[in-house]
């Protein structure tokens, strides 16, 4: 265990810029690797997660090299011409990784053997089988649908119109990636909206992707198969999931004014940035640009009175990872904020509902725990209490982060049972906080 306590601290100054998006990482590091030339990306996110891809693709033909810190060269291979790997693909704890990658094999005729360490192990693949298995792979999973399994990639694949029964970004990821060398059109039917960075990005390396909304919302998305990907020049935009606890500790940390440069405003993934706006939160973006098809901005963030609002529960897939900073934001606001729709929080890293209720509790908030949400009776600019034991973070890096800015806005500072699980996700964020603080508050 590393506990560490979190002090209250001067105004936040100063311009950061937050590590890069994962999921766009991933995404980079695939498509390169199925264009013939060489693509080159710069900001790529050097967690354990994107390096399983990086290796995964280097055991599949790619020549996936890293040139400098966040860049990267990679020499594809193009669609279909991915080789068989000699040994097993670890996985790691990469959800993302395995799901993704499955769909790329699904349509080559290989076959590999997906591992990952105990706690990917536990998580069921069964919703990205059954696509996958109607377009012709066969998988060999685990007692229920879990790693270890082995895919066995079908040539050719078949194309197949696939509805979502679940809304998941990384299910119908994998079946447009099959798409991509299966002859015809392979359509995925999307009732909710997920986050869309493979669509932008197969478009971007020129593949064929047409997307339709049906006048109730409904998203159907196609993919031509026999795609020809050509190299490209990737910029990796900040990760708003990373941004978010700057942006919410600029707004608590009274005579704050700092800027988060280069974050990703993907309408998908940009939730946060709209509910504390509406919460009064002051958020102007400055030099607002598109990079490879995503919208991006920096940040500037200044201290501002918040008010409690009703969150819309339609806004929860733009922002699901962000709740638990959002949660601090609204302790230390005037009035009530209501959160509701939430029952997937309580199926992460740890059920981020009761641990932040109660950890939020703990340091002095007053809230009430639904079934599906918290209702949060802010503070109205006062600092919180603060802890005086160690709160129980289970783990999750989201919590710990989320608690440490907590403490930045209380009297007598938070404590963090363990810091190590920020390190496996945003290894910076610890040196980028002290790099803002300005001076000890007076007492």
């Amino acid at each position: 265990m590393h506990p560490r306590r979190f002090l209250p601290t001067g105004p936040l100054r100063g311009r950061i810029r937050v590590p890069g998006d994962k999921s766009i990482s991933h995404r980079a590091i695939m498509l390169s690797a199925l264009a013939v030339g060489e693509s080159r990306i710069s900001g790529l996110l050097e967690g354990e997660d994107v390096l399983a891809t990086a290796a995964a693709m280097r055991a599949m033909g790619a020549q996936v090299e890293r040139t400098g810190e966040g860049a990267w060269a990679v020499h594809g291979v193009g669609v279909g011409s991915l080789l068989q790997p000699e040994q097993a693909l670890e996985m790691g704890n990469s959800g993302t990784s395995t799901r993704l990658l499955m769909g790329l094999i699904a349509s080559h005729p290989i076959q590999a053997t997906f591992t990952g360490d105990a706690s990917l192990s536990k998580r069921p693949m069964g919703r990205v089988i059954e696509p996958l298995s109607q377009m012709g792979a066969e998988v060999n999973a685990s007692t229920g649908g879990k790693l270890p399994l082995i895919l066995r990639g079908a040539a050719p694949a078949v194309p197949i119109s696939y509805r979502l029964p679940v809304a998941s970004a990384q299910v119908k990821s994998a079946v447009l990636l099959a798409g991509l060398n299966t002859p015809g059109v392979t359509t995925v039917i999307e009732p909710v909206p997920t986050r869309d960075h493979s669509e932008r990005m197969l478009r971007g390396f020129g593949a064929e992707v047409s997307v339709d909304i049906e006048p109730d919302g409904t998203r159907v998305i196609s993919v031509t198969g026999h795609a020809e990907l050509r190299p490209q020049v990737i910029e990796v935009p900040g990760d708003p999931s990373s941004a978010a606890f700057f942006l919410v500790a600029g707004l608590v940390v009274p005579g704050s004014d700092l800027v988060v440069e280069n974050v990703g405003l993907n309408p998908t993934r940009a939730g946060l940035v709209e509910v504390l706006r509406a919460m009064g939160g002051s958020i102007d973006e400055v030099a607002r640009r598109e990079v490879g098809g995503e919208p991006v901005a920096d940040l500037r963030v200044r201290h501002s009175a918040l008010s409690g609002i009703e969150v819309d529960p339609a806004l929860a897939p733009s922002m699901i990872d962000e709740f638990p900073a959002l949660f601090v934001a609204a302790a230390l606001a005037q009035g009530t904020t209501i959160t509701t729709g939430l029952d997937e929080l309580r199926v992460k890293e740890s059920d981020r509902l009761s641990v932040m209720a109660t950890a939020l509790q703990a340091a002095g908030a007053r809230l009430e725990e639904l079934e599906d949400g918290l209702v949060i009776h802010g503070s109205a600019g006062e600092p919180l209490r603060g802890t005086q034991g160690a709160i129980a973070t289970h783990l999750d890096h989201r919590i710990a982060m989320s608690m440490a800015v907590a403490g930045l806005a209380s009297r007598t500072g938070v404590e963090v049972d363990d810091t190590r699980p920020i390190a496996t996700s945003f290894p910076a964020f610890e040196t980028m906080l002290a790099q803002l603080a300005t001076e000890e508050p007076a007492v």
